[in-house]
């Protein structure tokens, strides 16, 4: 079975303002946040329920629709994003149960603020337009939930500025609207009630109602779109990729900036901050598809061969073409200036100081600049997409205050977007927390998985093992019973041994050794060996099951089964964790001093807990360390 829905608080509109007319609804949504979420609700989004939840209910009972059974805070399947409020009844024409998805707006005012973008007074950056906001909830919901794919007139979408008169956003009602997006104000209250009526019966009974809620939440949802799956077809084809709140805000905002550089010559510095799963990549992807099939020169670059290889394989695997926009960022070391609209900069927290290597010729060396600055004179648009928690290399500096201080140095407009949730992991809301906690990345203390997780239909698996046989004998158990791929990772502990000559074929060689139990490496770079994929496609190549990964090639990739083994090089002692240097076989981390070594073995723990797209199983070869993961993963 796939991930089920969950919202925070479930009644009738009818019993909900009876709850709001008594004061209590918003304590109880609050307090279901709290459970949920395992942390409290800011001040500003209890005052928005508080502003928006019983105004809209109210017209609900008043429409006639107080039987219609509501869904506050729904939280969209393999995402972290919560729609509003979600509306369950039946169709007055059909009888067939009817959603309506409801994104409540308190603001009075909006401007626009390019394509599909809107300004707030008091807003840092732009957000989605409203509009488009709930269109993208209700795609997702329909992508991912085949119950309702197979129904898909059965799910509309409305944004209710209930504060807004026509005058106040008369600019952005200008907006195009379909059955999935359709905006309402004060001053537009009735059509909104009729909109309403005319998809959820006033006449149907509460059980229908009831009934059509039940069928949402129990509904099986479809695993969610893998990146390796569709970059092919978002390349060359059409956006495969839906695009949820902060990750649409940062592929408009990459837009607004490629239009403003040819209208206004203003060169702009896009930089796009978020945690392990929270899109980055997919933005890049569905960036460089959509310029690039508008004629824009446009590349994408990374700091990784394992990550730019499997681009170029997967991305032009039907036109060669293709394999020439997945390039290196030191491949720019000499290119003229602007001599591209728009670089693509993945996982620029690998960026390092300069592009000079051991390869790098005489007159290009003497040349070099600094890395950032050149990758930002090569374009009229830099696009930046960073974690600054998965740096794990020394050397490597890509960080949002190195990359504005390199853009406003060289005159250039720096506009900055952070990325919200987990759309990895099960788009689980709460892993991404548990990992930071258990690695010491966070001051909360860290908790039990079951502690943090109090809902019974939570889907991310997260489970330990007491030998590495039995982590990766449950992990061919998960790929047989549940389909999906598996992995096995681990801490750069053991030595790794170039392939053995065995009669006339090469093979690879038993470094991890635990016990009785022993696995190779990934095959080195640029060497290959029969039977296993090269270390670039490692992650995405079948045969990579059986061989142990290391940072370098799961970093940027995902699976659906991740297993993680933590050496000697991290272990926890009383209280806290203790990293170990003499134990690291890494011959540049191991040369770090003490601070940045702890820094860089801890990120590289966090990249490898992150890669799972459905579960996690843990071992250390410590026997203190495993008895706290143990704690933790309980």
């Amino acid at each position: 079975m796939g991930e089920r829905s969950v919202a925070l608080v479930r009644k009738s509109a009818a019993a909900l303002l009876d709850d709001a007319r008594a004061g209590t609804l918003i304590s109880v949504l609050a307090e279901q946040a709290r459970i949920a979420l395992n942390s409290g609700v800011s001040v500003a989004e209890v005052r928005s329920w508080d502003r928006s939840l019983p105004a809209f209910l109210g017209d609900l009972v008043d429409a006639g629709l107080g039987h219609v059974e509501v869904l506050l805070e729904h939280q969209l399947p393999y995402s972290p994003k919560r729609a509003d409020v979600i509306l369950c009844g039946t169709h007055p024409r059909t009888a067939r149960p009817s959603y309506v998805v409801v994104e409540l707006k308190q603001w009075s005012r909006a401007e626009p603020a390019g394509e599909d973008l809107v300004q707030i007074d008091h807003y840092a950056q732009p957000v989605l337009h409203p509009v488009e906001q709930v269109r993208r909830y209700c795609q997702q919901l329909v992508d991912f939930t085949p119950m309702l794919a197979e129904q898909a007139d059965s799910v509309h979408g409305i944004a209710y500025l209930h504060n807004a008169l026509d005058t106040g956003v008369w600019n952005i009602r200008q907006y195009r609207m379909d059955e999935y997006g359709t905006l309402y104000t004060l001053g537009t209250k009735d059509a909104l009630i009729e909109r309403l009526r005319a998809r959820l019966d006033p006449g149907a009974d509460r059980d229908r109602a009831r009934k059509a809620a039940e069928e949402l939440l129990a509904a099986e949802v479809a695993p969610s779109r893998k990146l390796l799956d569709v970059a092919a077809k978002e390349i060359q084809d059409r956006e495969q990729f839906v695009l949820l709140d902060e990750q649409q805000v940062a592929f408009s905002t990459v837009k607004a900036a490629v239009e403003r550089s040819r209208t206004a010559r203003q060169q702009t510095v896009v930089i796009v901050l978020g945690g392990p799963g929270s899109g980055k990549s997919v933005i890049a992807l569905s960036l460089l598809g959509e310029l690039s099939r508008h004629g824009h020169r446009v590349m994408h670059a990374t700091g990784s061969s394992a990550f730019t290889n499997t681009m170029r394989r997967v991305a032009g695997s039907r036109n060669k073409r293709v394999q020439g926009l997945f390039g290196y960022f030191n491949n720019f070391i000499s290119e003229p200036p602007r001599s591209l609209d728009v670089i693509i900069c993945d996982e620029a927290h690998r960026l390092r100081e300069t592009s000079v290597n051991r390869f790098t010729p005489k007159d290009k060396r003497q040349a070099a600049r600094r890395q950032i600055e050149e990758l930002i004179d090569v374009a009229r648009v830099p696009v930046f997409l960073l974690d600054e928690k998965q740096i794990v290399r020394p050397g490597e500096m890509g960080s949002e205050s190195a990359i504005r201080y390199a853009a406003e140095g060289l005159g250039c407009k720096v506009e900055v977007v952070r990325l919200d949730g987990q759309y990895r992991c099960g788009g689980s809301e709460f892993y991404d927390a548990w990992v930071a906690r258990v690695l010491g990345l966070r001051r909360d203390p860290a908790m039990p998985w079951s502690k943090l997780v109090t809902r019974e239909d939570e889907h991310f698996v997260v489970r330990t093992a007491r030998t590495p046989a039995e982590l990766e004998a449950w992990l061919v158990g998960r790929q047989h019973e549940h389909s999906g791929t598996a992995r096995i990772a681990a801490g750069y502990c053991w030595p790794w041994s170039d392939p053995r000559q065995v009669g006339d074929r090469k093979v690879l060689v038993d470094d991890v050794v635990i016990g009785e139990w022993a696995r190779p490496w990934n095959v080195k770079p640029e060497q290959k060996v029969p039977d296993a994929p090269e270390s670039y496609f490692w992650a995405s190549d079948e045969r990579g099951f059986g061989q142990v990964g290391c940072v370098y090639t799961a970093q940027g990739f995902e699976y659906d089964w991740a297993g993680v083994i933590f050496g000697p090089d991290f272990v926890w002692r009383g209280d806290g964790w203790v990293a170990r240097p003499q134990y690291c076989k890494d011959p540049a981390v191991k040369k770090a001093d003490g601070s940045q070594f702890t820094e860089l073995i801890r990120n590289t723990y966090r990249v490898l807990l992150t890669r799972g797209m459905r579960g996690v199983i843990m071992y250390s070869t410590d026997a203190e360390t495993q008895a706290y993961l143990e704690r933790m993963a309980a």
